[in-house]
């Protein structure tokens, strides 16, 4: 299946950037572009609203818990790859705590539970 790795592209993770520089959030989305498994679908957004946590991320998909990880660099990047790939990996989106990268384990930010629609609600 799937999974959805969106990317808040806008983060200036606290910097003061001249005219034309490249956000960190930016240079967070390039680098995890660069190495990203065909099985994970990478997401360009303008905000996460997890501004005061510096570059941040947030792994989803159907049926799964979703999670949000912040005070990430591009230096993360592969990192996020692997935590993203084992994400894939885990049917419920539950990764075992030792086999999540050491970003993953300490710079959660947030935990969703699974959206379950209703059978009338679908129809």
């Amino acid at each position: 299946m799937t999974v959805t790795l969106h990317v808040c592209i806008t983060c200036r993770a606290g910097q003061s950037l001249r005219e034309g520089e490249i956000t960190p959030g930016a240079r967070l989305h390039r680098a995890i572009l660069a190495g990203v498994p065909e099985d994970i679908h990478v997401v360009p957004v303008e905000c996460l609203s997890a501004c005061s946590q510096g570059c941040s991320v947030a792994l989803s998909a159907p049926g799964r818990w979703s999670y949000v990880y912040g005070r990430l660099s591009d230096l993360n990047a592969p990192d996020v790859i692997a935590g993203a790939a084992a994400y894939a990996a885990a049917p419920d989106g539950i990764v075992p705590w030792r086999s999540r990268p050491e970003i993953f384990r300490k710079q959660s930010l947030a935990r969703i539970p699974p959206i379950n629609i209703l059978p009338e609600a679908a129809e």
